[in-house]
């Protein structure tokens, strides 16, 4: 399958390697087909889930360990059958990112925000995801010096 990006150009993708999110993801419930493709310029850190259904609708993504966050929380039994998730280890997580467009002078114009409390939780073996929403702050955090 053939995807005209907006931002990488044409991107060829076998359709085996698509990641199916069965609900879509919150306000773009009826985007259910996502594949995770890699920009070489913008390092192996950060990747764009481009849609499959939706070809200008894209997200950066990161793992939350690669901005010096560790994190834990829970997946209902449902979120779990979703998945299909057999083995805790199938499980990947990752953070939306978005650039922040505030004043020139703000501290929150100066590069990307994280969104840490809707994780995408991607079982690897059976390519499908979806977006946890966490509606409090029931998870452990652990924050680690970049530096």
């Amino acid at each position: 399958m053939d995807i005209e990006s907006p931002v990488l150009g044409k991107v060829e993708i076998d359709d085996d390697k698509l990641i199916e999110f069965p609900h879509g993801l919150p306000g773009f419930e009826d985007c259910k087909r996502f594949a995770l493709v890699h920009d070489e310029a913008a390092g192996a850190e950060l990747f764009m889930l481009q849609s499959a259904d939706v070809p200008d609708l894209m997200f950066a993504v990161a793992g939350p360990e690669s901005l010096g966050v560790n994190y834990e929380f829970s997946l209902s039994d449902e979120e779990v059958a979703d998945l299909m998730l057999d083995k805790p280890e199938d499980a990947a997580v990752a953070v939306i990112l978005r650039k922040e467009d505030g004043a020139p002078s703000s501290p929150e114009s100066t590069g990307m925000r994280a969104n840490f409390m809707a994780p995408l939780v991607i079982n690897v073996a059976a390519r499908r995801g979806l977006q946890k929403i966490i509606n409090k702050l029931g998870c452990d955090v652990t924050l680690r010096s970049m530096g």
